[in-house]
């Protein structure tokens, strides 16, 4: 079981480390540099980050999230990602509004995208 939940995390972190890969090649303003583990602890900062003060923020926005169907949701990812830029050298956002804002939103949609792919694989070894 402990295999089991231990290997579930190391593979969501390697999603969003490769989330993260994607959505800094394709967004202009967002920058990590340092290579592979520049991408693990990117990540690894990011979890943290989201777990801690991510849990916080969309507790206490729960009435704009509500109010706005969720898409409050961005801005506190956007922030989210503010804080981690703030956090380490690895990771630069150019500014606020826009480029932070895309990053959260592209960072949702490809860590979605791969998190299905990572689904539909493993559920076809585990059928075989």
């Amino acid at each position: 079981m402990v295999v089991r939940v231990l290997g579930f995390l190391l593979i969501r972190w390697a999603v969003l480390a490769a989330a993260f890969a994607i959505t800094a090649w394709l967004l202009s303003g967002v920058d990590v540099s340092g290579g592979f583990w520049a991408y693990v602890w990117v990540s690894a900062i990011f979890g943290i980050v989201n777990l801690l003060i991510g849990t916080v923020l969309r507790i206490l926005t729960l009435p704009l999230m509500l109010l706005t169907l969720g898409l409050f949701s961005i801005f506190v990812n956007a922030l989210l990602l503010q804080i981690v830029d703030g956090i380490t050298d690895h990771f630069t956002i150019d500014e606020f509004w826009w480029t932070a804002i895309w990053a959260a939103i592209i960072l949702s949609i490809v860590s979605m995208i791969l998190d299905m792919i990572v689904r539909t694989v493993l559920a076809s070894k585990a059928s075989t």
